[in-house]
């Protein structure tokens, strides 16, 4: 994980979403074990009550799961993992179309070109 971090946004919050793209991605899997909150805070380069205040939240979310004496593990609930997963798609999404839209594009406008963009993704993946 990089450390750098934007100034805008809390930090505790920017390292929960690297820590759900990393589970999204399957560099964490169902039951992996996180690091200690010291060993994170030195990956990332801070403080380890910003990294208690992480692994707060994901577990407030239910994403990650602390057992007293062992460490902090990436929830084995499936169902859980899948509907954080569409919640990022669709704040992903949701931001996209936002960020279109303020440009002046119009909904034709994003579909046609996300259509275009796909089919020319796939032509690529194909070479």
């Amino acid at each position: 994980m990089t450390d750098t971090f934007q100034s805008s946004t809390p930090i505790y919050s920017q390292l929960a979403e690297r820590i759900n793209k990393q589970i999204l991605r399957g560099d964490l899997k169902p039951g992996d074990k996180l690091p200690s909150v010291r060993e994170m805070g030195l990956q990332v380069n801070v403080n380890p009550n910003t990294v208690q205040r992480t692994y707060r939240e994901l577990e407030g979310m239910m994403i990650v799961e602390s057992r007293r004496g062992q460490g902090t593990f990436v929830t084995e609930d499936l169902n859980i993992l899948q509907k954080m997963r569409e919640r990022l798609k669709q704040e992903e999404i949701s931001q996209f179309v936002s960020n279109m839209h303020e440009m002046g594009y119009a909904n034709e406008e994003i579909e046609a070109g996300l259509q275009n963009y796909l089919a020319n993704d796939k032509e690529e993946d194909a070479e």
